[in-house]
């Protein structure tokens, strides 16, 4: 079997923020991705960002924080370099309406993830550089972490160079977001996009399930909710445990637990019957490459997304765990009393 190629990771002195001066940046959708994008961009000396929005909102967040603010056509048309944040199911139609018309050539077209690179669902014209710049962090924390002067990693790709400068726009504006304080990945469109889908249809669901479970057989065996929510995630000492894998290792963090802790893992863990559910990822993966979740997407976008109703009435807090949580809440001091605001 030939070994892949081993991926290319960029750092810091990759970059010349130089490349951005009197350059023109629109950011396209400012929500949880393109405010701290826009805010990060700014603080880092680049100044000539204008925000794209519906009127509603966003724009009105993106005025008070100083931002100009244009109609998507207007904001494309004088982008020279265009960010579109717009969420997977409803890009497709804005870019081909209200945003390819507009861009002018040479134009460097930003995506901060592969998903409608990947399955065709936008195809960017010849004449225009085509970056995908994906941090691997939700929105508050990227803005957290630039406020902290720490970075988030990104997984990067120059997929169309139109012009021969793509790479070093691709990489002044990863340095500029604050990527490049942690590093960045370079894969494919299509790989980031099927890392994403991946992760989210399996070990997501997993992971969900099992906290699901644990808390109903807890529950029904006469365990306190709200100590089981506390021993589950509440404390925060599960989230610890995963930033120690990052830190030191899958396997290494376990040597940070006691030995019954590593012992009845170790014996749970080995007592699993893995098979089945190496066959079901391998299932979803296949789905996900051939593109058997991306046509299910826009079946549900051209069917006016009938599950948001379903999905509305599962957050809705009614449930035991919300429930439990808010009781939690109420008395008790949750969570990082130094994390910056945005």
């Amino acid at each position: 079997m030939t070994q892949p190629d081993e991926p290319r990771y960029v750092q810091e002195d990759e970059a010349n923020l130089s490349v951005l001066e009197d350059k023109n940046i629109a950011i396209l959708g400012y929500g949880n991705l393109g405010r701290p994008l826009a805010l990060n961009l700014r603080d880092s000396g680049v100044t000539a960002v204008t925000v794209a929005e519906l009127p509603g909102p966003a724009w009105d967040t993106a005025l008070a924080d100083g931002f100009s603010v244009k109609p998507v056509q207007a904001a494309a048309a004088n982008g020279e370099i265009v960010f579109v944040l717009l969420s997977d199911e409803l890009a497709p139609a804005i870019y081909q309406k209200d945003i390819a018309p507009f861009l002018q050539p040479r134009t460097a077209v930003v995506l901060a993830s592969g998903f409608n690179l990947a399955f065709g669902k936008i195809c960017p014209d010849s004449n225009l550089d085509v970056l995908l710049l994906a941090p691997r962090m939700i929105g508050s924390g990227i803005r957290g972490m630039y406020r902290k002067g720490l970075g988030f990693p990104s997984f990067v790709s120059l997929e169309q160079d139109a012009t021969g400068n793509g790479w070093q726009i691709l990489c002044a504006l990863a340095k500029a977001v604050g990527s490049l304080r942690a590093g960045a990945l370079t894969v494919t469109a299509a790989q980031e996009a099927k890392l994403d889908l991946f992760v989210e249809q399996t070990v997501g669901p997993d992971l969900a399930s099992a906290i699901l479970t644990a808390f109903q057989v807890g529950v029904d065996a006469g365990l306190p909710a709200e100590a089981l929510l506390l021993e589950l995630y509440m404390s925060g000492e599960m989230s610890k445990s995963f930033q120690a894998m990052a830190d030191f290792g899958f396997f290494q963090q376990v040597k940070l637990h006691g030995f019954a802790a590593a012992y009845g893992g170790m014996v749970r863990f080995m007592a699993l019957e893995r098979e089945s559910r190496s066959e079901n990822y391998r299932q979803v993966l296949e789905e996900i490459s051939q593109g058997a979740f991306a046509d299910a997407l826009d079946a549900e976008a051209e069917s006016g997304f009938p599950s948001q109703a379903l999905l509305d009435e599962m957050l809705a807090g009614n449930d035991p765990i919300s429930q439990a949580e808010a009781r939690i809440r109420k008395h008790m001091r949750l969570g990082d009393p130094q994390r910056l605001p945005d």
